[in-house]
């Protein structure tokens, strides 16, 4: 079993159950387990949320949650995810599997813009079988703007290489966006020049953020801290928009930082260098709808725009 967020992987064993989600249920549901009675349930569950007792996974995998629900109930092959803020404590999020609008009402399904998912020829995960393609859902990111302006980026690192190198992919277990080095750097500068366009203080960094701001020099609105915003531009020209709710975080009294995070020159748990990585404060009251049958993307960009959470969709 792996757990990504501290970054290891443990041995396990796999259990076969009956998970009942009324009016479904899935007998002979497959899933691995260590024993809670031995001391490495304490690393599998290291890093993860306190009362924490396991992770459900949402990837390409035949043993991953939705995929094994969808083939014991003979539901289309399509979930949507919304997850809730951080900040809102008592709010909570949104799954739907097999629904054919993603579970969500026609008002919110209109504002949905769609992008192609990708698959990387190359596994991208720790545990993985050799030849195999990534169980991981990739986009294609085209260009980052800030604030209408494109970042003078390394055109080639967005794409997948043949060795499976670059793209985008999602993940809801990284918590901050993380961008390959040479991506990270020039798209820091921009954001900061930006920034001090709108007179926005600068002050020292918070690990792991570098460009941080004196929040009383910044205003407030429904989406956020008003900052530059950003635009993941993506195959076939829809815009994946990142305003300062889910661009910011505030890292100390007063000291808003930039919620993206320097991915490194290495990858940490895989061979395969992935360029961006969408982390999960990037994904809070957004709307994503997996179509798998057609391979296609939906999303809302923030949820905050159409006076919404993930809490009341």
């Amino acid at each position: 079993m792996s757990n990504p967020l501290a970054e290891f992987t443990t041995s396990n064993s796999m259990v076969e159950d009956l998970i009942s989600l009324p009016p479904t249920y899935v007998p002979g549901f497959l899933a691995g387990c260590v024993d809670l009675d031995v001391d490495i349930s304490d690393r599998a569950l290291q890093g993860l949320p306190k009362r924490t007792r396991g992770i459900v996974g949402f990837s390409r995998s035949k043993l991953s949650f939705p995929s094994q629900l969808v083939l014991a109930n003979k539901l289309l092959p399509i979930f949507s995810l919304c997850f809730p803020s951080s900040n809102n404590l008592k709010g909570y999020g949104k799954i739907f599997i097999g629904a054919a609008a993603g579970g969500h009402s026609q008002v919110e399904s209109k504002f949905l813009q769609t992008t192609a998912l990708v698959v990387n020829p190359v596994a991208t995960t720790a545990v993985s079988i050799y030849g195999a393609p990534s169980i991981e859902y990739f986009i294609d990111v085209r260009s980052i703007k800030i604030d209408g302006h494109v970042v003078n980026l390394n055109p080639s690192l967005p794409s997948i290489d043949k060795k499976g190198n670059g793209g985008t992919k999602i993940s809801s277990v990284t918590p901050w966006t993380e961008l390959h080095s040479s991506l990270y750097k020039p798209f820091v500068q921009d954001f900061v020049n930006k920034a001090a366009g709108r007179r926005m203080k600068r002050v020292a960094s918070v690990a792991p953020f570098d460009a941080c701001f004196d929040s009383s020099t910044i205003e407030n609105s429904v989406t956020g801290l008003v900052v530059p915003v950003i635009d993941l531009v993506l195959a076939g020209g829809v815009q994946w928009s990142i305003h300062g709710a889910n661009s910011m975080v505030m890292a100390g009294k007063n000291v808003a930082c930039l919620a993206f995070v320097d991915g490194g020159m290495k990858p940490k748990m895989s061979s395969v260098e992935t360029s961006i990585v969408i982390g999960g404060h990037q994904l809070e009251d957004n709307l994503l709808v997996f179509d798998e049958a057609s391979s296609r993307l939906s999303f809302s960009s923030s949820l905050l725009l159409r006076n919404t959470t993930c809490s009341h969709v």
